[in-house]
């Protein structure tokens, strides 16, 4: 009997407000390709995914210029206003063909750097877990809360604290019960990992590299340029 099957899912029906830009930051330049062009790249042609769900905003009318519009192992979804909408759409049509064991691995539209070597990692330490985990870094720096005028309050002990990345990774069972439970209780999680620590269960972190960028504001663009370039010359990544 074969093992469980690996699915990709990319929400990338946002706008991208911060970026300051009428483009939205999924279909921006970088490095001579589309921002999104490059996330996909790193998932659809990884040997181990089987295939990726891609949900789109209605009004979308770039998506069919980029490399990967048309392509035979692509499905496009209907986006949704939030991230989880969008997420929750893939899920719903990935059960019509895969089973609950199999894996989803959901990953930023704006998060081109993912390495191949990360996501290699990630399958490995979760192959044999009973619900999943996703890709992080153990936080570095001092943290402080402030209060709504941003004064500090208090100074945060950062032992045990993750920046969160994605992919996210979850059994698409586990994951879709998750995501339906929060969205019938109105809650909007912001990411995968938040319905699965409401539903009870306890995700694990697995550290990624800290070039795993998510393009935010403009000046996360010639950020992910430069990595993306470091990637290039070192053909290990």
């Amino acid at each position: 009997m074969s093992g469980p099957s690996y699915w990709a899912v990319v929400p990338a029906a946002g706008v991208g407000k911060r970026m300051g830009s009428s483009v939205p930051k999924q279909y921006l330049q970088l490095g001579g390709r589309a921002v999104i062009d490059h996330t996909i790249e790193r998932l659809l042609l990884h040997p181990s995914i089987d295939g990726l769900y891609l949900a789109l905003s209605d009004e979308d009318g770039y998506w069919g210029d980029t490399e990967f519009a048309g392509h035979p192992d692509l499905v496009t979804v209907p986006g949704g206003t939030e991230r989880c909408y969008s997420v929750f759409n893939a899920l719903q049509r990935l059960r019509a063909r895969t089973h609950a064991d199999d894996w989803v691995l959901v990953h930023d539209a704006a998060r081109p750097c993912v390495r191949r070597g990360d996501i290699d990692h990630l399958i490995a330490m979760l192959r044999g877990h009973e619900v999943g985990g996703l890709l992080g870094m153990p936080v570095r720096d001092t943290m402080k809360r402030t209060d709504p005028a941003d004064r500090i309050v208090a100074t945060v002990d950062r032992g045990h604290l993750w920046h969160a990345f994605t992919p996210q990774m979850f059994r698409l069972g586990v994951l879709y019960e998750a995501m339906r439970s929060a969205l019938d209780a109105g809650q909007l999680v912001t990411d995968e990992a938040g319905a699965i620590e409401r539903a009870g269960r306890r995700p694990i972190m697995v550290e990624s590299h800290a070039d795993n960028l998510k393009i935010t504001r403009p000046e996360d663009l010639p950020l992910a340029a430069y990595y993306l370039e470091r990637q290039a010359a070192n053909t290990d990544d």
